[in-house]
């Protein structure tokens, strides 16, 4: 192929679906990628297949896979996701019993495993800690490496349809398939650090189309009610167009590109990434046409040799509670809310590790804000982090208990209290990581 057409149909777990339906049907796509973990998703799918064995994987990939399946099959679009989370093997079974349901045949579906690490991570120390891993003991839930395109070329090449993931680079879901297509050499690191750039740009979807751009006023976006989600055409040596397709919402300018190029990075010149260490500071954005913007300018350097780990593990529990007060005085009467459920709150105190209250539109941002007097309404919230699910409790009861027991005019009270579920990060080295393929099922056949 000359050049590749890649779709971003997610950018996060809960994104919106008909952008991604759209790029099946009309978008004329070799590839329609999903990408969808964030740093606490996948930990917090472990902690549903602890219980679960079945689940873990994405509670959305059913109704994608249904939205976009025979469009992608019809228009020989392959799909490529991170849906799998803590089990791609049982979420690419799921997608052959959707594709079974939807009288498609000879659709072959790969699972990509090997990240998941928490069987040896016991050694390394956890950046946030400063300790092993291993000093949490039983509060350890995951610990997921992050892997490049080498398990997901292996599932190309041996012919997958659907390529469903656990926790890879989120730009390698995007540099996987040029590697593929156009057989780039793995240190072929000019070439990389560009595939790395159309992934970075189009990982969070609509963020390069106006979403999460949009500030009325000062940056508009005309319908982003329908906003659309974005393309790539890449060629052999990596430079791309961004665009979107014609009638869809939102827009694709220099100044989106420029946001999504910074957005989530350290240093430009050193995007530490699995298989490349991608070099953007030389990028450049020229608009072609309206919704299409050239780019140019990415270099890479060898890889580090090492893989980031997301470890997620047990840390107490949250105790919340929100009250709003409105009208004249609503700020001192919000203040006093605060300080009556602290006051309230010292008996448990030994139990309490750390908490907060603030006034959401005030300082809830910033703790230093000054209020204004003549605001018409503030949102109270208090919140504990605790030790137990009992003190936890007795925190969102202690907010509640303001209607009758606190400042006057509270109203829209709610409570409630979870198990935190807390990320630290390491680095393992790649070579203690690998990637594993397994072709679920060719239709009809077994693999």
């Amino acid at each position: 192929m000359s050049v590749i057409r890649i779709g971003a149909g997610a950018g996060f777990q809960g994104d919106r679906l008909e952008p991604a339906v759209d790029l099946a049907e009309r978008g004329a796509l070799d590839y329609l990628v999903f990408e969808c973990l964030g740093e606490r998703t996948i930990a917090l799918a472990q902690q549903e297949r602890m219980t679960n064995p079945a689940g873990g994987f994405d509670p959305l990939l059913e109704r994608r896979m249904r939205a976009v399946l025979s469009a992608c099959r019809k228009n020989g679009t392959r799909i490529i996701t991170n849906m799998g989370a803590a089990n791609p093997l049982g979420a690419a079974a799921r997608t052959v019993e959707i594709a079974r349901e939807l009288g498609l045949t000879g659709l072959k579906v790969a699972a990509v495993t090997g990240d998941d690490v928490l069987d040896r991570i016991g050694g390394y120390v956890l950046d946030e800690t400063g300790s092993p891993a291993a000093a949490l003991r039983e509060c350890l839930v995951s610990a997921n490496a992050y892997i490049g395109v080498d398990g997901l070329v292996a599932a190309l090449e041996a012919g997958a349809d659907v390529l469903i993931c656990g926790r890879a680079s989120d730009p390698a879901l995007f540099l996987a398939p040029l590697v593929h297509e156009f057989g780039w050499a793995r240190d072929d690191w000019t070439r990389l650090g560009r595939g790395v750039l159309v992934g970075h740009l189009l990982e969070c979807a609509a963020q390069i189309t106006g979403g999460y751009f949009a500030d009325p006023g000062v940056k508009d976006v005309s319908d982003l009610a329908h906003i659309g989600n974005p393309l790539a055409i890449v060629d052999s040596e990596g430079n791309a167009t961004i665009t979107k397709l014609p009638g869809t919402g939102g827009h694709i300018t220099r100044a989106t590109c420029i946001e999504q190029l910074l957005y989530e990075i350290h240093d430009p010149a050193r995007y530490l990434q699995p298989d490349v260490v991608a070099d953007f500071s030389r990028v450049t954005f020229e608009e072609l046409a309206p919704d299409c913007i050239a780019v140019a300018g990415g270099f890479g350097h060898a890889a580090t040799g090492q893989l980031k780990v997301s470890v997620g593990y047990r840390d107490g529990w949250l105790g919340e509670g929100q009250i709003s007060y409105a009208g004249a005085n609503c700020v001192a009467r919000g203040e006093l809310a605060i300080a009556l459920v602290r006051e309230r709150l010292k008996p448990l105190s030994a139990s309490i590790r750390e908490e907060r209250g603030e006034l959401i539109g005030v300082n809830s941002v910033d703790p230093h804000a000054i209020a204004d007097s003549h605001m018409p309404e503030v949102r109270m919230r208090y919140a504990a982090r605790c030790n137990d699910a009992e003190t936890a409790r007795r925190v969102g009861e202690e907010v509640e208990g303001l209607y009758l027991a606190g400042p006057a005019g509270g109203g829209g009270a709610r409570s409630h209290q979870r198990p935190i579920l807390a990320i630290a990060s390491t680095l393992v080295p790649a070579k203690e990581v690998s990637a594993r393929v397994e072709m679920k099922e060719v239709l009809g056949e077994t693999a």
